[in-house]
């Protein structure tokens, strides 16, 4: 069993930042894809940025240049660092590992940018 705990979300004006961090345990190969989605109101959830243990990157055409996505392999974590914010980034964010054909989501953390 895989267990991810995300933190980091919140609430903030646009223009501004967050990072979000999401830690993962249990049962995890080391090879493996962590990142993140989100989910808009009324839109379907939606990759933002992905990361595998071998450094290869993915990022949504929406935030490339704004967010940054990183890892801890030693430490079983994904972090995402958010700048330059704007309303239409708002939604509830997910953190995911897809490990030996299997994902994982965690619970999911509220990321509201006022305008």
């Amino acid at each position: 069993q895989v267990q991810l705990v995300e933190s980091g979300g919140g609430l903030v004006q646009a223009g501004g930042s967050l990072r979000l961090s999401c830690a993962a345990s249990g049962s995890i190969f080391s090879v493996n894809t962590m990142g993140w989605y989100r989910q808009a109101p009324g839109k379907q959830r939606e990759l933002v940025a992905r990361m595998s243990s071998g450094g290869n990157m993915n990022y949504a055409e929406s935030v490339k240049g704004r967010f940054t996505i990183s890892r801890d392999n030693a430490k079983n974590t994904v972090y995402l660092q958010m700048n330059s914010l704007e309303p239409e980034d708002t939604a509830v964010y997910y953190c995911n590992v897809f490990s030996l054909n299997k994902n994982y989501w965690g619970q999911g953390t509220q990321v509201t940018v006022s305008s």
